[in-house]
């Protein structure tokens, strides 16, 4: 058999074994019911594993303030990090777009060897040559018309869109700490009505039991003061989780661990807003002038535009020169003829003028890419626009729902426990039944309840508000302290 006959088995053995050999390498799984474990997924895990940063220290009895906690989220949350590096990365690619408008400038080394034929008359002439050329090479681009002014005017429009986006990072790290702060300070209020309400419903069974004693109440009013109570202790057992689970949500937030103890300011010590100032169309106007997102979209259309600008410079001719200057060091030898060493300068210098007369339409196809993508930018504006009307509008109408539900419920309140106390003392004197204390006693629970949700949503909807218009980063427009 010849060598030949072979290739056909091999070729068929190598086409037949190759991929599952690849399987094996990559560490695939035969089919979609198993779990692919890759090649070093281990070492990924220990890498996983490592913290990435140091844990933020912060001081156990030391009660924060809003301003504060937003200070620490700043300063440690890591999408802060992220668009702060990205805001940067933007800055270096401004660099290398201007870096274009210089020329530039290598030192070059040329080492050739070479043995050659040369036919002097009718015989072939054997030469050897050995040539060392340390240079300076020069490249410049004389004019584009647009190419690189473009290049440099998208730059600076990413560049800003992305500071923007710097600026929109802050924006949704203020609300989602202030937002955080409140749902915490809400769980703590429901926790502390919730022990309240256990409390009264442990003096109610107290005096249910001392007057079944005394024989002035039945057994059935004892039974239901103390189901009134085990409600409140199991309302009070969740409120308490609600806690834990409020307080983790806030430490993550502010790029702590969940589990770290911390206190906060209590809603006790915050300003309740009494009236809304600013009318809803000047708020939508606020957030048309200084919403970071709307500012990047225009930044965007504004970096669209110098893509159609560098788009059209091709169109155009462009000069370029390049040149070269240093020193030749060269051997040269002919025939069996006694070789010689010789140097001198050299220098090349090349204006080069280019203008692209056709490359398959290459040119129109970037250029309406480029007019499609500035509609696209500008369509996106328009719809930013609508969302953020709608958005204020949504916002400013839960603010004042807010206003109106706080002052109803601090009334509600005010009367709830009125209520309470006076069914408490006239069951005292036996004017009125249990079942009316336990009644008045949940109603007050309720009220609490109330009262607590209504001015933690009262400051969320505040906070909102100055979210959706952008003035959560106007230190003038709001300030998160009391």
């Amino acid at each position: 058999m010849t060598t030949t006959g072979w290739l056909p088995p091999i070729a068929l053995f190598v086409s037949a074994v190759a991929p599952a050999a690849l399987l094996v390498a990559q560490g695939a799984p035969p089919g979609s019911g198993a779990v692919w474990q890759p090649k070093g997924v281990q070492t990924l895990a220990r890498e996983s594993a490592v913290k990435p940063r140091e844990a933020v220290k912060l001081e156990q009895d030391k009660i924060y303030t809003l301003a504060e906690l937003i200070d620490l989220a700043q300063q440690h949350n890591p999408e802060t990090r992220v668009a702060w590096e990205q805001a940067k990365s933007k800055a270096a690619a401004l660099g290398i777009a201007r870096s274009s408008l210089y020329p530039t400038m290598s030192a070059v080394a040329l080492a050739v060897s070479l043995r050659q034929a040369t036919l002097i008359g009718e015989f072939f002439h054997r030469q050897t040559e050995g040539v060392f050329e340390p240079l300076l090479h020069v490249e410049y681009l004389v004019f584009d018309l647009g190419g690189r002014s473009g290049e440099i005017d998208a730059a600076k429009a990413d560049l800003l869109a992305s500071d923007l986006a710097f600026n929109d990072t802050h924006r949704k790290i203020i609300f989602q700490v202030a937002s955080s702060y409140y749902r915490l300070l809400n769980a703590e209020g429901q926790r502390q009505a919730a022990e309240a309400s256990l409390e009264n419903a442990r003096a109610v069974e107290e005096d249910a039991t001392a007057r079944l004693a005394n024989g002035l109440a039945t057994k059935p009013d004892e039974l239901e003061a103390t189901a009134a109570r085990t409600q409140a202790d199991f309302d009070l057992q969740a409120a308490v989780g609600a806690v834990d689970i409020a307080r983790g949500e806030l430490a993550t937030v502010i790029g702590i661990a969940p589990g770290t103890p911390f206190k906060v300011q209590g809603i006790d010590e915050l300003n309740m807003p009494s009236t809304v100032a600013a009318s809803v169309d000047q708020e939508i106007d606020h957030a048309f002038s200084q919403r970071p997102d709307l500012l990047r979209q225009f930044a965007r259309l504004r970096a669209a535009n110098a893509t159609i600008k560098q788009a059209r410079s091709a169109y155009f001719p462009s000069l370029n020169f390049s040149g070269d200057g240093g020193l030749a060091r060269a051997y040269g030898q002919q025939d069996l003829l006694p070789g010689h060493y010789a140097q001198g300068e050299v220098w090349t210098a090349e204006l080069e003028l280019k203008w692209t007369l056709f490359d398959g339409a290459r040119r129109e196809y970037r250029l309406a890419q480029a007019n499609a993508d500035k509609k696209a930018a500008q369509a996106e504006i328009d719809s930013l626009r609508d969302q953020i009307a709608d958005e204020v509008w949504d916002a400013y109408t839960n603010m004042q729902t807010a206003l109106r539900q706080q002052q109803a419920a601090t009334a509600l309140l005010t009367a709830s426990q009125q209520s309470y106390e006076a069914a408490h003392e006239a069951y005292g004197y036996g004017v009125r039944n249990l079942l009316d204390v336990v009644s008045a006693q949940k109603t007050l629970a309720q009220a609490r309840s109330e009262d607590i949700a209504a001015r933690t949503q009262l400051l969320l909807q505040v906070t909102n508000v100055a979210f959706r218009t952008g003035d959560l980063i106007q230190t003038q427009h709001w300030s998160p302290g009391p």
